[in-house]
């Protein structure tokens, strides 16, 4: 299974499923990471976390806790 916390800066993926459940699983998606969606990734913090991409035309951080339940092809 390949995640958004395997996916090097400046390549462009598509999310395939979003593993986690309750608030954490609906924050997530309320940000704009749903199925089928492109992400962009931008920028990777020095000691890798936070991330940041680019998701339905926003910038957007995702913690690398939160990156790794985001399944991409």
């Amino acid at each position: 299974m390949k995640t958004l916390r395997d996916v090097p800066v400046g390549a462009t993926t598509k999310v395939v499923k979003i593993h986690g459940e309750g608030a954490v699983k609906r924050r997530i998606m309320d940000m704009g990471v749903t199925k089928g969606i492109d992400i962009y990734v931008r920028k990777v913090a020095p000691l890798g976390d936070p991330v940041q991409v680019t998701v339905r035309g926003y910038e957007l951080s995702i913690r690398k806790e939160d990156a790794q339940m985001i399944e991409v092809e």
